[in-house]
């Protein structure tokens, strides 16, 4: 389900929300989706979860680890909300790079960071391609974004690559919600957030898209295989908010 799909005579295909499309399509079609919402992408995000995701992200640089000093590659970091909690907690000896695919994201996340006096390295690129050296971080994060991937291992070893020895991957993502809640979930996603996008950013559609991913996406223990077939080890799980949101972290040895 995770990874792109294979039909006799035909080119590899992935999933696009509820849609099975060309695999070399998807990128193209999540740029889009992202360079419609960017401008409100946070304000979005609070009201989606009730300011949640603010919480469920100091949660995530709380659990990795990062001291002082520490290198971090923030994959798919958009408008830079988790880069700024990273550079608190690595302090001015340490180093955070901020990564995005899409532009428009990428734009948002550099002018606020210049706004709030921070300069650090930004750099636009394909978390299945990462430009950077072997062995180079402590930590690689990327959150809400791998389920936008469409080589998700891909992905996640090149997390593993560029990680140090001893270094963690994490990847915070929308997961596998506790089944008695999913009916009500299930209503919100697909009755209220279209709605909302609609109402906020005039874009019903990526929102739509938003809720499907998700389905789409693999549950923790999927995710938690996934990472361990990338080589990452002693993976372990976190239920954020009776599932709606999954911590995975996994280590390099």
């Amino acid at each position: 389900m995770a990874e792109p799909l294979m039909r006799p005579d035909a080119a590899p295909t992935t999933h696009f929300g509820y849609q099975e499309v060309p695999a070399p399509e998807k990128a193209g079609r999540v740029r889009e989706v992202f360079d419609s919402v960017a401008q409100r992408y946070d304000l979005m995000n609070d009201l989606m979860s009730a300011g949640l995701h603010r919480l469920w992200k100091r949660f995530a640089v709380q659990a990795s680890g990062v001291r002082p000093g520490a290198r971090v590659l923030d994959l798919a970091g958009g408008t830079g909300d988790l880069t700024r909690l990273f550079l608190e907690r690595v302090g001015a000896q340490g180093e955070v790079w901020l990564t995005d695919i899409n532009a428009a994201m990428l734009a948002v996340g550099r002018d606020r960071l210049l706004d709030a006096g921070r300069v650090i390295p930004v750099v636009q690129c394909d978390a299945e391609k990462l430009p950077f050296p072997d062995h180079h971080f402590d930590c690689v994060n990327i959150a809400f974004g791998l389920r936008n991937v469409t080589r998700k291992e891909r992905a996640l070893a090149e997390m593993r690559r560029v990680l140090r020895p001893g270094g963690a991957a994490l990847v915070l993502e929308f997961s596998k919600v506790w089944e008695p809640l999913r009916p009500a979930y299930d209503w919100y996603s697909f009755s209220v957030l279209p709605r909302l996008g609609q109402a906020v950013v005039q874009d019903a559609e990526s929102y739509r898209y938003l809720a499907e991913s998700i389905r789409m996406h693999p549950d923790q223990q999927e995710l938690k295989a996934m990472m361990e077939r990338a080589g990452l080890e002693g993976v372990q799980w976190w239920n954020l908010a009776a599932g709606v949101v999954a911590l995975h972290r996994g280590l390099k040895f």
